[in-house]
């Protein structure tokens, strides 16, 4: 009888052993290969979260050159005066984010030719950088293409009348546009 409670004692500990060994790498594994979905860690600013230059706590406005939101704060002051406000939609994303958004723009479009018109690879992006914002609405965009460049501001992309980044010095001409992401 001895011989038997040490026998099954044994078998439930060892199918204890095994479960918590199969959970250990499943859930390894599982993570290991799990899809990238980014985060606010990575830059991610939710579609419908209203987050300005004075989020300093949010990632993708903390990840940007202090030069580029200094200058975008000044401007943003000057704005409030035309009854403007500025809303970031986007600013610093991590490397694996710029990377993720230009693989969904290739599933989008089919084509990555098209996708990198609209998507920059992330050893390209200004935004992985901390260069680059987008904004809205579109009052503040049209604003800012036609006083930006006091402040240094530029809109940098045709396509992409949301994307400033600091492209002159204070008071400068802003350089000519590039059609697109991919020139």
């Amino acid at each position: 009888m001895r011989g038997l409670t040490f026998l099954a004692l044994g078998i439930c500990v060892t199918a204890l052993l095994a479960a918590l060994v199969t959970i250990v790498v499943n859930a390894t594994f599982a993570s290991a290969f799990a899809p990238f979905a980014p985060t606010a860690a990575d830059g991610l600013i939710p579609e419908g979260a209203i987050v300005t230059l004075a989020d300093e706590d949010v990632p993708a406005i903390s990840g940007l050159d202090p030069a580029l939101r200094d200058a975008m704060r000044q401007a943003e002051t000057d704005a409030a005066a035309a009854g403007l406000s500025f809303e970031v939609t986007s600013g610093w994303r991590s490397a694996e984010y710029q990377q993720w958004l230009l693989d969904d723009a290739i599933d989008l479009y089919a084509s990555e030719e098209i996708a990198r018109q609209f998507v920059a690879t992330p050893d390209r992006s200004s935004h992985v950088t901390g260069d680059a914002v987008d904004v809205v609405p579109i009052d503040t965009q049209f604003w800012l293409i036609e006083h930006g460049a006091r402040y240094g501001i530029c809109q940098t992309y045709a396509n992409e009348r949301w994307h400033f980044e600091l492209a002159t010095e204070p008071g400068g001409v802003c350089p000519e546009m590039k059609m697109d992401a991919a020139a």
